[in-house]
Order: structure tokens, then C-alpha cells, then sequence
């Protein structure tokens, strides 16, 4: 596996888990701003379980002999992150708000173009 990949995963398997945890957990910031974006709090944790799902599979990936691991990590948090891009801009939130969703979107779509 490339190094890039390695580091690139690494920060985002510790991100997604921290913030899948605390998305199902319900810290008031999270149900705060699933509230405000006008999403139910049923996708709130939907969305904490998908983060950590998708956070375990792309941490076993820099382990894991193969790409595949890494490949399938990367392309359901850049799925991720290209939703939240979306809602964002529905909900006419700044390029401030938006801007972390887009950069993650960036960094777990090239994991995944480097585990092709």
C-alpha cells in the first residue's frame, strides 16, 4: 500500500470512528446539527453506524493484504462526505460550513484512486 494512503487512512478511520461514536452516542452537537440541517434524528444514527462501519473497513485496509479493503473504505466515506457536501448546500449553509465535508470527500476519494 502506498504511504499516502496509509497516513490518508489512518486520519480518516480515527476521524469517522470518533465521529460515528459520537453521532450515535447523541452529543448535543451532533443532534443540534442534524436539527438545524432538517434531518430526522433516526438518520443521525444511521449515519454515526455508517461512520464507523465505513471507518473499521478503511483501518483493517491499511492491514489487510490487497487493496480492496482500503478501495471499499474510501468509496463509502467519499459517498459519505458527497451527501453531506449536498446537504449542506441544500440547507444554504456558507462555504465555511461546507468546506470540511468537501475536503473529506477529497482525501477518502483519493484512497480510494490509489487502491484501484
Amino acid at each position: 500500500m502506498h504511504v499516502i494512503s496509509i497516513v490518508i487512512s489512518a486520519l480518516l478511520g480515527l476521524m469517522f470512528l470518533m465521529a460515528g461514536i459520537m453521532k450515535m452516542s447523541g452529543v448535543k452537537m451532533h443532534v443540534e446539527n442534524f436539527r438545524k440541517l432538517g434531518l430526522p434524528q433516526w438518520f443521525r444514527v444511521f449515519t454515526g453506524f455508517y461512520q464507523v462501519v465505513s471507518a473499521v473497513i478503511i483501518i483493517v485496509g491499511i492491514w489487510a493484504d490487497g487493496d480492496s479493503w482500503s478501495l471499499w473504505g474510501g468509496l463509502l466515506l467519499a459517498l459519505t462526505m458527497l451527501v453531506a457536501v449536498q446537504v449542506h448546500i441544500r440547507a444554504k449553509d456558507s462555504a465555511k460550513e461546507t468546506m470540511p465535508a468537501a475536503v473529506l470527500f477529497l482525501l477518502a476519494a483519493i484512497v480510494a484512486a490509489i487502491n484501484l
